[in-house]
């Protein structure tokens, strides 16, 4: 009995096993481990990271420290499971990491023992710890918190800063009075707060001084928000100096790029110096040289543009000569680090449908492509080796050791290995067509999961937002292709004219175009898509985007919506008019529309305004918003739903009150995708009506 049971039992496994694999869906999605911040201890052996894990339940996720060997091994939780830190930095001799983990709801910084242990809190304040930065002898700690300006002197604005925010939440009243824009950013309302930065002695036992403002007289966020983090401000060598980038805020700030780098003594015997007042454009993410000789930034050249290349600045801080590094690299580069023996720098950046990481021989100013097969999502250098965050569109991040040439690539962790083991994705392919001018225009393809040759698929057409961004070789938590492939779709992609990683010239393309060329360029890419690969049923196609994305199938709505059996927007733009008066960074809008104002050159936001071409409509949509997304207002969505049921059109709307421009919960990012793909089901099944 027990051989025939174990005969059964055998024959019943692999069974057994299908029915435990299954195509990849939006519940895999939001309960993927995510690994991030790789962090290489100053002896090169052991890589701190921050892993985010997720609380389904809880509808949250939470974020903690790990420690992998820089040459693999088994990955050791540093930090308590219930704790939620993040931002895990080394101290100077290794022994010890510091990071930020709330205590009593306040945001804080906190310091344990490598080797584990019990963590201690190293500051008490009376206010959240935003971002922090360790002293290069581990003396000193740089902390970024949120204050009023205003309030009182140096020594009590912490302390004055708490006692307002008390007195407001008492207050029954709940109105503002604001004299200046830039009222709201991203998500947030603005409360006469500025993100400033403190400097703070570590004491012996582990615990900070008092903080000592920086940022005297510096009207602007250090660092920047909403998405500003340590990496825009820094010590030198020496420990006597602090670089920080900021941008002054006056009245200009919402339509003003203009960052600059300042320096600063730690003692704070002098006001914030200005080092790179002659460039109006953005100056930003300083770096100092180990030898201390040399400041290195990012900066760009022309005013008001957030999508202009970034170049690599040197300046002689004893000479006062300055230059860029790789004047001739047609790419922008992104937060830079420097070899130990100072002679390369390393910077990640979109090239041909990929974010590599690159070596720049600081002499020459040559570049070298270090990856490929996918992106780099984060990079530590050591001496000896750089560690990877590595991702591809099959591959959650995961940490990989190299050489100092990129070479020798080697995985040293797998945290989502056992999850990863039953799941099928679909196979991508990228590919070229002449697009728009006959330029050379990338996109790529993902089959459906259980692709079987000489079959025809539905078809997912995404179009990325930015619209200066790109759909690249990446694992992504929002528009991830394969949540359409494992539902049976296949997906087609372009990274029409304005994408990045093809050159700074194909980049500026879009602006003042926004209808023009990338139209073209997807018209193109659909055709040779549907020429190259056979198994893409053209007539039951979808259409899908989100930001620019979004404003793209409104266009095309109007335009260009013979090919499609439904459209899905997300937070698109559907008025370029009201657009314009009711986004936050003005800088953006008017750059886009060649640096003028809707009252000064009202021609150029209806040239491409889809509200223009209302009564072309006739596909049905599907419109998702946010309430908490103040850089497309949710009355973008809510007007083009109005249009849709007012002309008859079947079609949604999905409202998120408690999100952004981004869908962030694990729950909400679930019902997105449900939602998402019931309405593309519904309109390519065979047997579907096609639209009127």
């Amino acid at each position: 009995m027990k051989t025939a049971l174990a005969v059964a039992l055998a024959a019943l496994s692999p069974l057994l096993a299908q029915a435990a694999s299954h195509p990849f869906t939006a519940h895999d999605l939001v309960m993927l481990q995510r690994v991030s911040d790789p962090q290489l201890s100053p002896d090169g052996r052991t890589v701190a990271f921050a892993l985010r894990q997720t609380d389904y339940e809880a509808n949250k996720g939470k974020n903690g420290i790990w420690l992998v060997g820089a040459d693999g091994g088994k990955p050791r939780r540093l930090t308590e499971a219930a704790v939620s830190a993040s931002s895990a930095r080394w101290s100077a001799d290794g022994g010890q990491l510091y990071f930020l983990a709330p205590n009593k709801g306040s945001s804080q910084l906190w310091r344990v023992d490598a080797k584990g242990g019990s963590p201690l809190q190293a500051s008490t304040l009376k206010l959240d710890v935003g971002s922090f930065k360790l002293s290069p002898d581990g003396k000193q700690v740089l902390l970024s918190l949120e204050v009023f300006p205003e309030c009182g002197t140096e020594a009590d604005v912490v302390a004055c800063t708490r006692d307002r925010l008390d007195a407001r939440a008492a207050d029954k009243a709940t109105g503002r009075v604001y004299d200046k824009i830039f009222v709201r950013h991203w998500d947030t309302w603005a409360d006469g707060r500025r993100a400033q930065l403190f400097i703070a002695d570590i004491h012996d036992d582990g615990t900070l001084g008092a903080p000592r403002l920086l940022s005297k007289g510096i009207d602007g966020d250090v660092p920047s928000k909403p998405f500003g983090d340590d990496s825009e401000y820094a010590f030198s060598p020496d420990g006597q100096t602090v670089y920080f980038n900021v941008r002054i805020a006056g009245t200009s700030e919402p339509w003003s790029t203009n960052f600059d780098i300042y320096s600063v003594p730690t003692d704070g015997s002098a006001e914030p110096t200005n080092l790179s007042a002659d460039n109006p454009a953005w100056d930003g993410y300083p770096l100092p040289s180990h030898d201390g000789k040399t400041l290195y930034w990012l900066a760009m050249k022309r005013p008001g543009f957030e999508a202009d290349r970034f170049g690599i600045m040197a300046l002689d801080l004893a000479s006062g000569e300055r230059r860029e590094v790789a004047p001739g690299w047609d790419r922008s580069a992104s937060g830079l680090k420097e070899s130990f023996d100072g002679k390369t720098l390393y910077t990640a950046t979109d090239d041909w449908g990929e974010h590599a990481l690159f070596a720049i021989d600081v002499r020459s100013g040559k570049a070298a492509r270090l990856s490929s097969g996918g992106n780099v999502a984060g990079f530590a250098v050591g001496r000896k080796a750089l560690i990877l965050a590595r991702q591809d569109l099959r591959h959650p991040t995961d940490l990989y050791r190299a050489d100092l040439r990129g070479k020798g690539l080697r995985q040293i962790t797998q945290v989502n290995a056992e999850a990863l083991r039953d799941i099928r994705f679909g196979e991508p392919q990228f590919f070229t067509f002449k697009g728009y001018a006959g330029d050379t225009v990338q996109g790529y393809v993902v089959k459906p999961a259980d692709y079987r040759p000489g079959r025809k698929y539905p078809v997912a057409f995404i179009v990325h937002g930015g619209p200066q961004g790109a759909m690249t070789n990446d694992f992504h938590y929002r528009w991830n292709p394969q949540t359409y492939a494992g539902q049976g779709f296949a997906v087609v992609t372009i990274n029409f004219h304005g994408s990045t990683g093809y050159g700074q010239q194909f980049t500026d393309t879009i602006s003042g175009d926004w209808g023009g060329a990338p139209l073209e360029d997807l018209k193109l890419g659909w055709a040779a898509a549907l020429k190259k690969y056979a198994f893409l049923d053209g007539d039951r196609a979808c259409a899908l985007g989100a930001s620019y994305g979004g404003y793209m199938m409104y266009w095309m709505a109007g335009v260009w919506n013979e090919p499609w059996r439904c459209i899905v927007s997300h937070d698109g733009v559907f008025d370029a008019r009201m657009m314009s008066y009711s986004t936050e960074e003005l800088w953006f809008d008017e750059w886009e529309h060649k640096g003028k104002t809707q009252y000064e050159a009202p021609e150029l936001y209806e040239k491409y305004n889809p509200v223009n071409h209302v009564a072309d409509w006739r596909v049905p949509m599907l419109v998702i918003h946010g309430e908490q997304d103040f850089r497309i207002p949710l009355e973008q969505g809510l007007a083009a739903f109005t249009a849709l049921q007012r002309r008859g059109i079947p079609s949604q709307f999905l409202h998120f009150p408690d999100e952004n421009h981004w869908v962030l919960k694990p729950h909400n990012s679930v019902l997105w995708h449900d939602t998402v793909n019931a309405w593309l089901k519904r309109w390519t099944a065979r047997d579907a009506k096609a639209a009127p």
